[in-house]
């Protein structure tokens, strides 16, 4: 139980240090919606995201008002759409339909994004796949609110290669077709590998086969409050930090079990996950890489960076896991470069590389997170990029994403500015020697020894 002293600590932490629940996302599966006819098949999906999301966005207001605790984002996260596709794959079956739909509810119901426009290919392409991947570009330009995510890898199935080189172009393609609106319909779009079907963070949000009907999931965040933990003890021991981090996100993980316990008996539906990960954002004081700095680094991306980041996640983790008896998502330490204003000054003052933040991700939450690289950088090498973090995953059997965007007619060192919690993106340098024979090679990397586990 908490005691006076920690619901005054936590008080602060909501008043000064930026503490907030991050999104409450109400999972919804599609699976009764599928129909042969497209345009049926539509209205299906229209019709029940609006009625099961009907009070979703007035429940977290009524909550934020009850409690006083900030919920940034309301939002929702459906079925792989390529599942749903799959059905209406006749002449006519055009997947970027299920887009509008999936738009156009997220309007009517007040949600800030909607993730599902996706696709599960990590050991091959089913029927609806193919089609879908190709549409995303489309669909992304078409829609306002619609996230979308492809998984490629899994440790279990290796990494679909084919998969990993049609992403380069798709993601290069998404990029010059919002070239006009900061290239952000690339910032809608994730890779993963090792993809959890509860994650509710965008863009990769997707409500999995496994879920129930209707669910909510919960993710908080607070890297303002784990930074401001650890300044007050500037001669701490490193497990002395650890101890303080996993107190902070013990408390943190209690507050996002209240309010998803809440929003579920209101919405009267299951109680899914809350995710714990630190999510920041450009406002100054909620920042990963100003955690990592509190701790003794000059500059997120000297050495030790890596090091400082394991602990973090690690910490996190124990704490939270302690908070909540359905931990689940992704869970950790996000390190996206343009929504984290410590991680912008690193990569402005030279102190952090495309390389250094690949070798974090090993350790992290994540992946590579909200990269901005110059227009200008060839598919292959986009897709280069997706098969080595996906090897780390696939390797370390945990998660890992590319979320990069390519700054159509900017180069290295120029700023791509995408305003409100998504920030700004310095664009990053990259070895552009070609992979392309690598790439074009295609097939499957085969699933790593350590898959082997029954």
């Amino acid at each position: 139980m908490l005691n006076n002293t920690d619901i005054l600590e936590t008080i602060k932490m909501i008043q000064e240090e930026n503490l907030d629940i991050r999104t409450i996302t109400m999972g919804i599966s599609l699976l009764d919606c599928i129909d042969p006819d497209i345009d049926k098949a539509c209205i299906k999906v229209y019709d029940k995201i609006t009625r099961a999301a009907e009070n979703h966005v007035r429940t977290g207001e009524n909550l934020e008002k009850r409690y006083g605790i900030p919920i940034i984002n309301k939002r929702i996260s459906v079925t792989p759409i390529a599942m749903i596709s799959a059905a209406s794959a006749a002449p006519g079956g055009n997947p970027v339909k299920f887009a509008l739909a999936l738009d156009k509810a997220a309007k009517t119901t007040g949600v800030n994004y909607i993730g599902g426009y996706s696709a599960l290919v990590h050991k091959g392409f089913s029927a609806g796949d193919s089609e879908l991947l190709k549409s995303i570009p489309e669909a992304l330009f078409e829609t306002e609110r619609v996230c979308s995510s492809v998984n490629i890898g899994s440790t279990h199935a290796g990494i679909n290669m084919d998969a990993v080189a049609l992403m380069g172009g798709i993601i290069l393609e998404a990029a010059k077709k919002t070239s006009h609106n900061s290239c952000f319909g690339a910032a809608k779009l994730v890779v993963f590998c090792n993809a959890v079907e509860d994650n509710p963070f965008m863009a990769g949000a997707f409500h999995g086969a496994g879920e129930p009907d209707v669910v909510i999931n919960v993710g908080v965040s607070g890297p303002g409050a784990v930074r401001a933990a650890i300044a007050k003890a500037p001669d701490a021991s490193i497990d002395e930090i650890a101890e303080q981090i996993k107190r902070t996100a013990f408390k943190i993980t209690r507050m996002g079990q209240l309010v998803g316990a809440e929003a579920c008996k209101a919405l009267n539906v299951p109680f899914g996950i809350v995710d714990l990960s630190l999510a920041p954002t450009p406002a100054i004081g909620d920042s990963v890489a100003h955690i990592l700095e509190e701790m003794g680094l000059e500059k997120c991306g000297a050495y030790g960076t890596t090091a400082a980041l394991a602990l973090l996640n690690d910490a996190v983790k124990k704490g939270g896991v302690m908070a909540s008896s359905h931990v689940g998502g992704l869970s950790g330490a996000f390190i996206p470069v343009s929504e984290d204003a410590g991680m912008i000054d690193a990569v402005k003052a030279g102190a952090l590389t495309l390389e250094k933040l690949e070798a974090m991700t090993a350790v992290c939450s994540v992946g590579l997170d909200m990269v901005v690289v110059p227009g200008d950088t060839p598919a292959d090498v986009i897709s280069a990029i997706i098969a080595d973090e996906a090897a780390i995953g696939m390797v370390n059997n945990k998660t890992t994403a590319v979320r990069i965007i390519p700054a159509i007619g900017m180069k290295e060192g120029e700023v791509l500015d995408f305003g409100g919690l998504f920030g700004s993106g310095p664009v990053m340098a990259v070895n552009k020697f070609s992979p392309g024979r690598f790439i074009g090679r295609g097939g499957r990397i085969p699933a790593p020894l350590q898959s082997l586990k029954n």
